[in-house]
């Protein structure tokens, strides 16, 4: 067993506060938020249950919380209010505040506008 690997494994909770376990290996009946959203599920307001620590040596370890799978609840359904505030904001973003019109795709915030607008002089060429 490594020293990094020792420093990463206190299944306890003594050292961190919470279990923590190393990368990629957590027990059976915890996931990550990433991991219960791919199986249609949310953390419902339960704390976090553990965690797993990656080294690495230029800055401080790479953290992933870990939640329990028996108490995660069911996502809930997006409603038609819903979508229709996401896409009034999705348009917002695809507007061009120079031109006033749609682009087609996210206008860049570097360049605050469309690319013809924010280049008038290559599009005539």
């Amino acid at each position: 067993m490594s020293a990094v690997w020792g420093k990463c494994f206190d299944p306890t909770g003594a050292r961190h506060g919470v279990p923590t376990f190393p990368w990629r290996c957590a027990p059976d009946g915890y996931a990550t938020l990433r991991q219960l959203r791919a199986r249609g599920l949310r953390p419902g307001g339960q704390p976090i249950a553990a965690q797993v620590l990656r080294p690495r040596y230029r800055r401080g370890p790479l953290v992933a919380y870990l939640y329990r799978e028996d108490l995660a609840k069911q996502v809930r359904p997006m409603t038609a209010r819903k979508w229709a505030a996401l896409a009034k904001a999705n348009a917002a973003r695809r507007t061009c505040p120079a031109c006033r019109r749609d682009a087609g795709y996210v206008i860049p915030i570097s360049l605050g506008m469309c690319v013809p607008c924010a280049y008038p002089d290559d599009s005539a060429a």
